[in-house]
């Protein structure tokens, strides 16, 4: 996500530097570039308005054009006035004073309701709550039975409606009530949606609102769908309340311009993103993170989050070990690529690292779930020896391991030189005189892929 604008911005800050100092003119030149990054970027006409006056005001003061270092605070004004733009900070879920809390989730049809209720009731889980899920969709069948599959994939409860029950307020009065019965905490009420925003929808939505009395009412749109879905949460907003946002497809979205306009016009934070489609594909938006990424700083703390939850710290110890001795094989290789599957797609995974050095370009690296099993192949058809050590790999050896495996020798080639590349990332992460351990200091990282 955002790699269009991370590219360009990081092209405007290069010239900057370029200039040895800045003046009125350069700098001018430099908010030009951007307010065209911002608008090809499909952010809202009035928010890059805004963004390019008050980035302006505070670039163009003396202090900043005569400072040793002026590029430098121009890129922090930059970042703070996009931190400002995305949110200050991120917007955590209000709970009841009184359970049980009531997110109701709504949203044009086709957004990704129903899922997001899914992977909004799986996070609320994993984070110590105790969720109940009711689908008062009763417009489309399937939607029902979609949230009753992904409760029974999630092993939490939803409530199905008594026989009686076919009108949307009648299922969420009984959802209610059986969340109270059941001791349940969060019950997340999956509403209908239209193609389009009309009366009746409105005032169904309305209905619901008074009986339920929401702590959350979270709007779910499509980014992919670029200013539309600006346009939608605010006439939401404008008629129903809505508390917060939850942007669908972020990963398939290049541009980003409805998660960098939709707060400053609808005034309501964004709370989460979904990144996939898996059921853990949905992230907490955390405005500074978001900011950092865009400039190519990384997102180191989401990364490390990450693997907390899901590196084996036994294996991570092990692999910290063998990188310190430099003694990271292919085999080694393989079984740390089974482990970046666990945490994502790994294009996302690297998006998340600083774009500097060898870093730079193994975010464009594009490695899918067909490619590590072709990984997995090749590696498992090489000889101990050659696991052992990869300089032994000569022509002949490529030609046997690429028929034992069924791949190519354009294939193994490839492999061997992804190897290479992960190699000296990861080193550079290792110990304390890598790139990460002189500028994250005292910051006590987790071991696994790398770190110390």
């Amino acid at each position: 996500m955002f790699d269009n604008l991370s590219d360009k911005l990081q092209r405007v800050f290069k010239s900057l530097r370029g200039e040895g100092k800045l003046t009125p003119e350069n700098m001018e030149a430099a908010l030009r570039e951007i307010r065209v990054a911002l608008l090809e970027a499909d952010v809202h006409f009035r928010v890059v308005k805004q963004f390019i006056e008050a980035v302006k005001e505070k670039a163009m003061g003396q202090e900043v054009l005569t400072a040793l270092s002026p590029t430098q605070q121009v890129i922090k004004i930059v970042r703070d006035e996009m931190v400002k733009m995305l949110g200050t900070h991120q917007a955590k879920l209000r709970m009841a004073n009184d359970p049980p809390t009531v997110i109701m989730i709504v949203g044009l049809q086709g957004s990704g309701k129903t899922t997001s209720t899914g992977k909004l009731a799986r996070y609320l889980s994993k984070n110590g709550n105790s969720p109940m899920m009711v689908s008062v969709d009763v417009y489309r069948p399937a939607a029902r039975k979609q949230l009753s599959v992904l409760a029974r994939d999630l092993k939490l409860p939803v409530y199905e409606g008594a026989p009686e029950e076919t009108k949307p307020l009648e299922l969420a009065r009984g959802a209610r009530k059986e969340t109270v019965q059941t001791g349940r905490d969060i019950l997340l009420v999956d509403t209908a949606g239209r193609l389009h925003i009309d009366e009746d929808l409105m005032t169904e939505l309305s209905q619901l609102k008074d009986l339920l009395n929401p702590t959350e009412i979270l709007f779910v749109a499509d980014a992919m769908t670029g200013q539309d879905a600006v346009k939608s949460a605010d006439e939401f907003h404008k008629r129903l309340g809505i508390t917060g946002t939850i942007l669908t497809k972020m990963d398939g979205d290049a541009r980003g311009g409805a998660a960098l306009s939709i707060r400053s016009v609808t005034g309501q934070p964004l709370k989460f993103v979904g990144i996939g489609e898996k059921s853990d594909a949905l992230e907490p938006f955390h405005p500074d993170r978001v900011a950092q990424r865009i400039l190519g700083m990384g997102d180191m703390l989401s990364l490390i989050e990450k693997v907390e939850e899901t590196i084996d710290q036994k294996q991570a110890e092990e692999m910290q070990r063998k990188l310190l001795d430099d003694d990271f094989t292919l085999a080694d290789f393989r079984d740390q690529m089974k482990q970046l599957r666990k945490l994502g797609p790994l294009e996302s995974i690297l998006g998340m690292m600083p774009q500097v050095g060898v870093l730079k370009d193994m975010k464009n690296a594009k490695i899918d779930e067909g490619e590590i099993t072709r990984l997995v192949a090749i590696v498992d058809s090489m000889t101990p020896k050659e696991r052992a050590n990869h300089m032994v790999i000569n022509g002949q050896r490529r030609k046997r391991i690429a028929k034992g495996s069924g791949a190519s020798v354009q294939e193994v080639n490839t492999l061997l030189k992804q190897y290479t590349q992960m190699r000296k990332m990861m080193k550079s992460f290792s110990g304390g005189g890598g790139f990460l351990g002189k500028r994250l200091g005292k910051l006590k990282l987790p071991t696994g892929m790398g770190f110390g």
